[in-house]
């Protein structure tokens, strides 16, 4: 899954590919923005970790993998 992140005052986005679900990467910006001074935490596919003050996010955009198809004209393999 991938994540775009929109920071306040960061003229480019953040751009995290994920194994978290949907609703988990939502829950942990929910859970960063509940605490004073929150934290929000996304593990990258290699391992990483993506940190961000939680008061910062400007927006989340959450994109499901797409299947793309192998081969010509097959379903998606």
């Amino acid at each position: 899954m991938q994540v775009r992140i929109g920071v306040q005052n960061v003229p480019k986005e953040i751009v995290v590919e994920t194994d978290q679900s949907a609703d988990e990467v939502q829950e942990a910006l929910a859970d960063a923005l509940s605490e004073p001074r929150g934290v929000f935490v996304l593990k990258d596919r290699r391992s990483g970790r993506v940190v961000i003050p939680a008061e910062r996010v400007g927006y989340l955009e959450i994109s499901e993998d797409e299947r793309r198809g192998v081969g010509f004209g097959s379903q998606y393999a």
